[in-house]
């Protein structure tokens, strides 16, 4: 019996550490994503430069709106938070943005920092880079998913386009 409720604590232990580190927003690099995958800065051939902000009229907006990119092509995302408050850089697909989001609205604490290959997390006035390396075409999403962000308007299109011959 001692050694069944061992194992069961094991189990227990192991299976909210891989929560939490999930939930942090730590992901192997080494894991394939239905985007693509993380990349190196250096290998990077195109830089995108994203802000986020907060508008007079009370919305929290990217700048850009709208990213494209091409199949195979590995971009590097420069972002700074120009806003007053925090706030955060995700991609992934539309699902996951969802789900994501739904989690983090039930968080009590709602204070889960991201960073990780496809996410970062920045305070006002700092600047963070991420690189990818985007293999499918498809249209998915960027968003902050700080409770409430969203909703304000916090997230836009990331369309991953084949260049037409």
């Amino acid at each position: 019996m001692r050694r069944l409720l061992t194992i069961a604590m094991s189990v227990v232990f192991a299976t909210t550490a891989l929560a939490q580190e999930m939930h942090e927003g730590k992901h192997d690099s080494a894991t394939a994503h239905s985007m693509g995958k993380s990349a190196s800065l250096e290998a990077a051939t195109r830089t995108i430069e994203v802000s986020m902000l907060e508008t007079e009229d009370g919305r929290m907006v990217f700048e850009p709106g709208l990213i494209e990119v091409q199949p195979g092509e590995t971009v590097r995302f420069a972002i700074s938070n120009v806003g007053l408050i925090e706030h955060e850089f995700v991609f992934d697909t539309p699902a996951e943005i969802i789900a994501h989001k739904d989690e983090m609205m039930m968080d009590a604490a709602h204070d889960m920092a991201h960073d990780s290959d496809n996410a970062i997390t920045l305070q006002p006035g700092e600047d963070g880079e991420l690189a990818w390396t985007f293999t499918d075409a498809g249209v998915f999403e960027f968003a902050c998913l700080i409770p409430g962000h969203y909703e304000a308007g916090m997230f836009g299109p990331l369309v991953v386009r084949p260049t037409m011959m």
